[in-house]
C-alpha cells in the first residue's frame, strides 16, 4: 500500500471538504503518521473514513474529526493540554505537535502501553500518558489551557468546565446517539463559559460516562 498517497487522498478528499483550512492542521497531518498508531493488522485502514476499533472496546476518531476539533481548539505552543481517552495515542501526538505539554488520561492499562509505544516509537516526549478515569475530570494537572475529549458523553460534566484556565477551550461531544453535538467550550470569566455547538455526529461514548439522572415521579 502506498501510505503517502493515502495520505493525501485523505486530507485532500476527507479533511478539506470538512472545512478544515487551517494550514498548520493540514501540515501536522502529512508529518504524523496516522498509520503507525492503528493497530498492526489494521494498517491499510488507517485512513479510512471511519471510526478504527483499537481494542478494549474503544476506538479511534475518524480523521476528519480529529483535524476539525484540531482546527477548532487553535492549540497554541504554551498551551498546556488535558486529554481524555488516549487510546492509540494518535490525538494525543497531533496535540503534543502544537502545544507546550500534553496529560492524556487513558483508562484502560492495555491502551495506555500501546499509546506511550507508538508515542515513543514517533519521538513525541511532550506528553504523559496516565491510567485513570478521567469521565469527570482530571484535577491533578489543573487549571489546563486546552481539554479534549476523544469520546462522547450524555453530559458535560461541570467539573471539567472549571479545570479549564480563564481563556481556556474545550472541545467535547455530548448527547446521545443519533443527535450528539460538538461543543466548544471557552471559559470567558472565573464563572462564565461560552458554549458553541459546531456540529453534529455519532461516535463511541466515552468509558464511564456520567449519565443524567431520570426524573422520578
Amino acid at each position: 500500500m502506498d501510505f503517502e498517497q493515502a495520505r493525501f487522498k485523505m486530507i485532500e478528499q476527507q479533511i478539506r471538504p470538512w472545512e478544515v483550512l487551517d494550514p498548520t492542521v493540514l501540515d501536522l497531518l502529512s508529518v504524523v503518521r496516522r498509520e503507525d498508531f492503528v493497530p498492526p493488522a489494521l494498517k491499510t485502514l488507517a485512513f479510512a473514513d471511519l471510526e478504527l476499533p483499537i481494542g478494549q472496546e474503544q476506538t479511534m476518531l475518524a480523521p476528519k474529526l480529529e483535524a476539525r476539533i484540531l482546527q477548532e481548539l487553535g492549540v497554541r505552543k504554551t498551551d498546556v493540554v488535558l486529554e481524555v481517552g488516549t487510546g492509540s495515542g494518535y490525538m494525543a501526538a497531533l496535540l503534543a505537535s502544537k502545544a507546550e505539554y500534553v496529560v492524556s488520561i487513558e483508562i484502560a492499562p492495555e491502551l495506555a502501553q500501546f499509546a506511550e509505544q507508538n508515542l515513543a516509537r514517533a519521538g513525541i516526549a511532550n506528553v504523559s500518558v496516565e491510567v485513570g478515569d478521567a469521565s469527570r475530570g482530571w484535577p491533578e494537572q489543573a487549571p489546563y489551557d486546552v481539554i479534549v475529549v476523544s469520546g462522547s458523553l450524555p453530559q458535560l460534566p461541570d467539573e471539567f468546565k472549571r479545570e479549564l484556565k480563564v481563556g481556556g477551550r474545550l472541545v467535547a461531544i455530548v448527547g446521545d446517539a443519533p443527535a450528539m453535538k460538538v461543543q466548544l467550550v471557552t471559559r470567558t470569566d472565573e464563572d462564565a463559559w461560552n458554549t458553541v455547538n459546531l456540529f453534529e455526529t455519532v461516535v463511541t461514548p466515552l468509558a464511564n460516562a456520567e449519565r443524567q439522572s431520570a426524573f422520578v415521579f
